[in-house]
């Protein structure tokens, strides 16, 4: 077991020991090293002025992953290079910022070493940056000055290029140096009271959680991150869980996924988009690139919120949970896992393993929405999915899911049941049935939404869904042009 956090800064490999298990990674940035570039804007991961970027291995591959310092443990930086905004230039500026210097990007500055990060990640993608990839790149990132056209014009400029600077051309030689701190040990900081753990393999994690089963478990942090910044929660035990080997993997199979809990929402993209392309669109709309470079799948799904975005979709597929205690796993439907409101399936010392998603079947079809009052880095006001399975021109079975209608994802079996055997292309009938979504939902008001905007919403967009299925939708349309056209981000 090794008792220290080790990454490296400027070149420089930081052993630490002392590092409090709450302390996020840009308060080690500022308090600690004084390194006050990165700064702190809202402390939840939403306006990106805290981005920083993580040089990680791989498989055998250095990555360049923004992150939001604000809201990431100091402690999750093990294994991986820190590069903060004032370690990018070598002499002259990089060519990142003297893009954003040539086309004026930058009017007060405070948000503008998060962009420069984030375009620095950009920068280090294998493929050259189009407009899109900029736009996406910089969707966690807020600015009140500019407009963002300049922003997106200095990413076009730097980033349409092969990438060449002194971080590519030292690349082999960091990858051997992060190859050198990688090891399979478990990492324990602190002490039986206060501590910051972070086991690697599942066998580890089991045991540990079985020890302190009062722990606080982290994958991402980017929902128990605001506990710290926003509710000042004191949290003195926590256990990541990005080293365990094993949680972080997607098995392929011809009929279905098998997705582990710490697979991040970035990298489970590609698999979710080849069973529909509205699943790619849905990861394209979850909050920004940092947040998708950190959240995983597991955590959106444990953290029990009723606006979680990937629930209703996984849920209205007919997903799997699987969790496990000590040396025991046990299996239920995703929907059951749900039991009110921030309130799971879930025992002491227990843990999300692996989410089961089925892929769709022959005459299945699948829609997913969201609806926000941003596009980019909003949380849903409503997110729905639907499967339809069709029995030649009828419906055989509906599977219908929606977050933001109630304190927790939930299916609507009662239109389900009113759609089951109606001729798909009958469009009173199912106007009829779908009466039957205020049976099934009685949504709050808040700040996102009205309930009757919800209950409304929600109905048109079952409608939509049926209607596009059964091809009396002739343009199928999403934010970014037709359906037929949406790729992963």
């Amino acid at each position: 077991m090794r008792n220290t956090i080790r990454f490296y800064r400027r070149g420089r490999l930081i052993e630490r020991s002392d590092i409090p298990p709450d302390r996020t990674l840009l308060d080690y940035l500022r308090l600690d090293e004084r390194a006050t570039g990165t700064k702190e804007g809202c402390a939840e991961g939403d306006c990106g002025a805290c981005t920083i970027v993580l040089r990680r291995l791989r498989e055998g591959r250095v990555v360049y992953q923004p992150v939001n310092a604000c809201i990431m443990l100091a402690g999750q930086a093990d294994g991986s290079d820190v590069i903060a905004v004032e370690d990018i230039a070598d002499g002259d500026l990089h060519p990142v910022q003297q893009a954003m210097v040539e086309k004026h990007g930058s009017q007060c500055g405070f948000c503008t070493p998060g962009f420069v990060m984030a375009l620095f990640a950009l920068y280090h993608e294998p493929q050259a940056a189009d407009r899109v990839g900029v736009i996406e790149a910089i969707s966690g990132n807020l600015c009140r000055c500019t407009g963002y056209r300049p922003i997106v014009e200095a990413g076009l400029e730097a980033c349409a290029g092969k990438p060449n600077d002194r971080f590519t051309r030292n690349e082999k030689e960091m990858a051997e140096r992060l190859r050198l701190i990688a090891d399979d040990q478990d990492v324990f900081v602190g002490s039986d009271t206060r501590f910051f753990a972070a086991p690697s393999s599942i066998e580890s994690l089991a045991a540990l959680y079985l020890k302190y089963p009062d722990a606080t478990l982290v994958a991402g942090t980017t929902d128990v991150g605001l506990w710290i910044t926003k509710e000042l929660r004191d949290l003195p035990k926590l256990i990541w869980l990005g080293r365990v080997a094993g949680l972080d993997k997607i098995e392929d199979s011809k009929d279905k996924l098998r997705i582990g809990a710490t697979v991040r929402i970035e990298d489970v993209t590609t698999a979710l988009t080849a069973i529909d392309s509205d699943l790619g669109e849905l990861i394209r709309r979850f909050a920004g690139w940092q947040v998708r470079n950190a959240a995983t799948v597991g955590g959106n799904i444990a953290n029990g919120s009723p606006i979680g975005d990937l629930p209703p979709a996984l849920i209205a597929l007919d997903a799997t949970l699987e969790l496990q205690k000590g040396g025991k796993t046990r299996a239920l439907p995703l929907e059951d896992f749900f039991l009110d409101y921030k309130k799971q399936d879930r025992a002491p010392a227990e843990f999300a393993r692996t989410v089961i998603v089925p892929k769709l079947g022959r005459d299945e079809h699948f829609r997913c929405f969201k609806l926000s009052k941003r596009y980019d880095q909003d949380i849903s006001a409503v997110m729905g999915a639907v499967k339809i399975r069709l029995d030649g021109p009828t419906i055989g079975e509906a599977r219908i899911a929606f977050g933001g209608m109630a304190g927790t994802p939930r299916r609507a079996k009662a239109t389900e049941a009113n759609l089951k055997g109606l001729a798909v292309k009958d469009e009173n009938a199912i106007v009829t049935a779908l009466t039957a979504m205020a049976d099934d939902f009685k949504p709050l008001s808040d700040m996102r939404a009205s309930a009757d905007y919800r209950l409304e919403a929600a109905t048109a967009l079952v409608a939509k869904a049926i209607a596009e299925i059964a091809g009396r939708s002739t343009i199928e349309t999403r934010v970014f042009g037709r359906r037929s056209d949406a790729h992963a981000a």
